[in-house]
Order: C-alpha cells, then sequence, then structure tokens
C-alpha cells in the first residue's frame, strides 16, 4: 500500500471516529435532559419555539453530517483519480498526491470546524431539549449510526479494491521493469555487435585496400592497366585460337568430305533399317582371288602363324570363295588385324617381317581412325574439355557393339536425349549430357578388365577427374549403384530410350514386334472387335466394335478387360492407352 493510500485512509477513520464522538455527546447530552424536569407543556409557546430551534439545529447537524460525507466522497474519488494519474505518469502522480494531502487537509479543517459547532450546539440544545426531543435525538442517533456503519463498510470494501489495485499496479510494474532491463540489455548488445561488425567492416576494407596495394606493388602494374593487359591478351590468345580451329576446320573438311558424305547417307539409311551385325566377333575380308589364301597361310603355315602372333586375331580360311575370316573378341584388334591383311593382299608381299611392318601402319591408322571418331563424337554432343586418355577410351568404342548397336553412336544418341530432357526440367544440360555420353566408356576396357562395365567406366572416370555427379552417373546406370542424383536417374532413362526404341537392337526389335502381335491378338480375340490398330510403338491400341453388338456400356467393359488382360500377360516400359470406337450410324432416304 502507497503512502498516499494510507493517507487517505486515515482520514477517512479520522473523520468517522469524528462523526461516532459527536454521536456519542449527542447521547450523553439526551441522557442528562431525560434526568431533568418536565418544564413547560408542549403545548406551551416558548417549548414548541425551542422545540423548533432544536429541530432546526438537528437539521443543521444533519446537512453537516452530508456535507462530511460528501467531502469524503470527493476526497476517495480524488484518490482514485490520483491513483490512475499516477499509473500513467510519474509526474502527474506527484501533483495527484498534492492535491489529495490539500483535500485531506481541508477536509481534516472542515470535519474539526463541523464537529465543534456540533459539540458546542449539542450542548446548547441539550440543556434546552424535552423528552420529545430526547426520543427523536435517539431515532437520528441510530439513523446516524447505521449509516455510520454502512459508510465504514463501504470505505472498508473501497479500500480492499484500492489495495489489489495497488498489487496489480505494483506487478505491472515490476514486468515492465523486468522488460525495460532485458530491452536495454539487448540494446547494448546490439549496440556492441555493431560497434564490432563496423571495425571488422573498416579492418577487411582496409586489408583488402593493402591487399590490391601489395599485388600493384609487386607486379609493378596499376588494377587499370592489369586490366588492360589481361584482355588484350585473352583477346590475341582468342583469335589465335578461332585461327587454329579454322584452319584445323578446313582441313579436315577437306581430307573428309567423302567420308563424311558417305557416313551420312549411311546413317540416312540406318534410320530406316536399324544396323545389326550378323556376329559381332568376326570380320570378313575380300579376296582378289583363291590362289592369294595360299600366299596368306606360306610356306607351312609361317605367315598365318606370324600374323596370328603379331594382331593377336585368328585368321580362319575355310571354303568360302575369295574371302577369309578374322576372329577376335577385342573389336580394335581386329580391325587392325583386318587393316594389316589388306594392305597386305594389296601389296603382295607376305612374310613375318613384312607383317610385322604392315601391322604397326594398320595399327597407328587405326589409332588415328579412333581419335578421329570420338573427337567427331565430342564436337557434335558439344563436350570440349575431356582427358586425352578418355578420348582414345571413347575412340575404341568405334569398333565395339552392343546387341548389333555401335556403342559410340549409342553414346551420342544417349547424351542429346540426356540434354533435351535436361533442358526441358531446366536442369545442368552439360553436366548431365557429359555423365550420359561417358555412361559406357567402361565396355573399352571389358577385354582387359573383370568386372561390370559400369563401376569400370565409373573408376575410369575418377581416375581422369570428371566430377563425382559424372561419375556416380556412370556407376548407376545399370543399377549396380542405387541412383541418388537426378543426374543418374536421367542417365538411366536416356540409355533406356537410345537401346529401347524399335529397331536399334536387335533382340529389342523381335521383342517389340512379338509384343505388337499379342496386342493385337488380345483385343482381336474379343467378341464384337472389327479392327485393331497399334499405334504410337504400341502405347496405344484403337479397337474398332460392330456397333449392333456392342453397346456403350459393353464398350467401357471392353476397354477394361483388354487394359487387364495386357497388364497381366505382357511386360512393357511405360503405359499402354487401349480406345475402343463405337461407330453407329442411321440413313433414312428422302423421296
Amino acid at each position: 500500500m502507497s503512502p498516499l493510500d494510507v493517507v487517505l485512509l486515515s482520514a477517512v477513520i479520522l473523520l468517522a471516529a469524528a462523526v461516532l464522538v459527536g454521536l456519542v455527546l449527542g447521547a450523553r447530552a439526551l441522557r442528562r435532559l431525560n434526568t431533568q424536569p418536565i418544564g413547560p407543556t408542549p403545548e406551551d409557546p416558548s417549548y414548541t419555539a425551542e422545540r423548533e430551534r432544536h429541530e432546526q439545529s438537528l437539521a443543521t447537524l444533519r446537512t453537516k453530517a452530508e456535507e462530511v460525507s460528501t467531502t469524503v466522497d470527493t476526497a476517495k474519488s480524488a484518490a482514485a483519480a490520483a491513483r490512475a494519474e499516477a499509473a500513467a505518469s510519474k509526474a502527474e502522480a506527484s501533483s495527484a498526491r498534492a492535491e489529495a494531502r490539500r483535500v485531506l487537509d481541508t477536509a481534516r479543517a472542515e470535519a474539526d470546524t463541523v464537529l465543534e459547532r456540533a459539540h458546542k450546539q449539542a450542548e446548547q440544545d441539550a440543556e434546552q431539549l424535552r423528552a420529545a426531543a430526547r426520543r427523536s435525538g435517539e431515532r437520528e442517533a441510530a439513523m446516524v449510526a447505521a449509516t455510520t456503519k454502512e459508510h465504514a463498510a463501504d470505505v472498508e470494501r473501497r479500500a480492499a479494491r484500492m489495495d489489489e489495485r495497488e498489487r496489480l499496479h505494483s506487478e505491472e510494474v515490476e514486468r515492465l521493469t523486468e522488460r525495460e532491463r532485458r530491452l536495454t540489455a539487448a540494446t547494448a548488445e546490439l549496440t556492441e555487435r555493431g560497434q564490432g561488425l563496423t571495425a571488422r567492416e573498416v579492418a577487411i576494407a582496409e586489408a583488402e585496400e593493402q591487399r590490391r596495394r601489395e599485388l600493384e606493388r609487386v607486379a609493378n602494374l596499376t588494377a587499370e592497366v592489369a586490366r588492360t593487359e589481361l584482355i588484350e591478351s585473352i583477346e590475341v590468345q582468342a583469335k589465335r585460337e578461332a585461327a587454329i580451329l579454322v584452319r584445323d576446320i578446313e582441313a579436315d573438311a577437306r581430307s573428309t568430305g567423302e567420308q563424311r558424305a558417305r557416313h551420312i547417307v549411311v546413317e540416312a539409311i540406318q534410320r530406316v533399317a536399324s544396323e545389326q551385325t550378323a556376329e559381332s566377333v568376326v570380320s570378313v575380308l575380300h579376296l582378289p582371288g583363291d590362289e592369294m589364301k595360299g600366299r596368306i597361310i606360306g610356306r607351312e603355315g609361317r605367315n598365318i602363324r606370324a600374323f596370328e602372333s603379331v594382331t593377336g586375331v585368328n585368321l580362319i580360311i575355310d571354303d568360302t570363295p575369295e574371302a577369309v575370316l578374322l576372329s577376335c573378341f577385342d573389336p580394335v584388334r581386329r580391325e587392325i588385324g583386318r587393316l594389316t591383311l589388306e594392305k597386305l593382299v594389296l601389296d603382295g608381299r607376305i612374310h613375318p617381317h613384312r607383317i610385322e611392318e604392315v601391322f604397326e601402319s594398320a595399327k597407328q591408322e587405326v589409332e588415328r581412325l579412333c581419335q578421329r571418331a570420338a573427337e567427331d563424337a565430342l564436337v557434335e554432343v558439344g563436350i570440349t574439355e575431356i582427358h586425352p586418355e578418355l578420348v582414345t577410351l571413347l575412340g575404341r568404342l568405334r569398333y565395339r557393339t552392343s546387341y548389333g548397336q555401335n556403342v559410340l553412336k549409342h553414346l551420342v544418341e544417349t547424351a542429346h536425349i540426356a540434354g533435351i530432357m535436361a533442358a526441358e526440367l531446366r536442369l545442368d544440360a552439360p553436366l548431365i549430357k557429359r555423365g550420359a555420353f561417358l555412361h559406357d566408356i567402361g565396355k573399352a576396357l571389358t577385354h582387359e578388365v573383370e568386372g561390370s562395365h559400369a563401376l569400370i567406366g565409373a573408376d575410369l572416370a575418377r581416375k581422369y577427374g570428371e566430377s563425382d555427379e559424372v561419375v556416380h552417373a556412370i556407376e548407376a546406370h545399370h543399377n549396380e549403384v542405387q541412383p541418388q542424383t537426378i543426374e543418374a536417374v536421367l542417365t538411366q532413362a536416356s540409355d533406356a530410350c537410345s537401346g529401347g526404341r524399335p529397331g536399334a537392337r536387335r533382340e529389342s526389335l523381335e521383342a517389340y514386334v512379338k509384343r505388337l502381335e499379342r496386342i493385337e491378338e488380345i483385343a482381336g480375340g474379343k467378341t464384337g472387335v472389327e479392327k485393331v490398330f497399334a499405334m504410337q510403338a504400341g502405347r496405344e491400341i484403337r479397337v474398332m466394335v460392330k456397333p449392333d453388338d456392342v453397346d456403350d456400356i459393353g464398350a467401357a467393359v471392353l476397354a477394361r478387360d483388354v487394359a487387364k488382360q495386357i497388364e497381366e500377360e505382357l511386360t512393357y516400359p511405360g503405359q499402354i492407352r487401349v480406345t475402343v470406337v463405337r461407330e453407329s450410324r442411321v440413313t433414312e432416304i428422302a423421296r
């Protein structure tokens, strides 16, 4: 409880005590009057006048008591206003306390004055009162006592409410104080951090400026001059490389124009008839005549033994007219042997020493062809920076086939498909194309290193500095390692698209045709079916039904039955749409 509330409560208690004292004194005066002999009769004019005067005195006393109550209420109202203003502002609280003290002093003075006047008037009136005045005084005293008790109870209730409000106010002040303390601490901490950051920025700026000055001092050049020289050197280098590139392109175009033209024609034909090989481990060389077979065998077979020993290719000479077979599981070695034998046949001089010389020449020629094929594939895909050893291995894939599909062309096709997918998905197209292009690089060493070509290719890519994304795409494209990146998933998808398209591989073509035939058989075996068309490489089936035999509900049931039977009997990628077409025609003749 604040000092102001204590003062106000004390004032109220003093006023109540003063009223009680006045009532007690009035009661004593009445008792004294009761003990005195009865004076004039009520009918006496003097008694009537005295009684009226006594009643006026009592009325005056009531008025003063009401003024005291009003003054008390005014003091309480002023105290409540002072407390409200104290919560809003400390300055207004001080003013309210001063006003409350002034009101309290005034109330005390008025109470003392009223009490003194009431005491004197009571003593004067008590001497003149009679029995009637005594009864009237007792009733008034009882009423005043009841009123005083009510006022005292009301004062106690208000005092209790004031105490509760003061307690809540004190708690709120404590919370605000604690919050202000925390805000002050946070502000100080932020200020300190801001100063630290400012100092750090200044230090960084000074260090950067010092580093720049040191670089300029070491290089003996300013930043602008160094930038100018760098731009000029890059421009000169770019022009030189462009000139070299143009010269190489022109030379390559002149030297390989006819070869590229034949290649374009062959590739155009291959789009209609997919390339296949009858036997991937055998090459056939046509001879100008059967007498050349004896020269190839040599005296007691020394030439053929020397050829097989030097080239590592088995030479099969059978009854096939004007042709010999070269067998080897290594396609590059087989191609070197074929070129060696072709040159020996054209030259006509066949002996062990000549075989070694021609073998070296053919080996270098095949290496050049492999290098050129790898470079052409890289240019077509758009890959510029790659390790030379990987380029060599890619060139060896020119003579490597997988189920009748050329591996190097398969890599180029896979890279294009992956790049298109990446562009559609707004991903890193160069990175995904790189991973797709190198995914079968391990097939270049499958005849030399044991293991899966995916893991072999991943080890090669990791060895020659490819990124982790490319390495993971290579090792995961056949699920030897679980795919973890979008690059690996797109590499798998593009590999499946290139190898699984109709005509790309011999076994896939046969399975594709059988699947289409089975789909048409399933749909054609249903009741009411007139025609069946397999469309979009087997991804959609159009079933034409007879409108007289199949109604609309029956068409829906037929489509569901065909789709369910296809799901149960066939294995296929993606999904197959079954569309049942029921056409109704009504014909009338107008005469």
